[in-house]
């Protein structure tokens, strides 16, 4: 796997579009560099993991919140 991945190939990671993977990036949810002269982002892998981590992370707390809140 490469250290960097384009956006096309977080979103097809993220099985999302190509402009909600943009947004991601754009919003600062997911960290991001721009290369080159053109400034194409980069995501690196790392950052990528640990967004995905965070997600799950965040699922489990809605759910165990949810799950409190039933039986209170």
């Amino acid at each position: 796997m490469p250290r960097f991945l384009t956006l096309t190939d977080v979103a097809e990671i993220l099985q999302i579009s190509s402009s909600q993977a943009y947004a991601l990036v754009r919003s600062g949810e997911l960290p991001a560099i721009q290369i080159g002269g053109r400034g194409q982002w980069r995501v690196e892998q790392l950052m990528l993991d640990q967004y995905i981590d965070d997600k799950y992370a965040e699922t489990r707390r809605l759910v165990e919140e949810a799950k409190s809140g039933k039986t209170s």
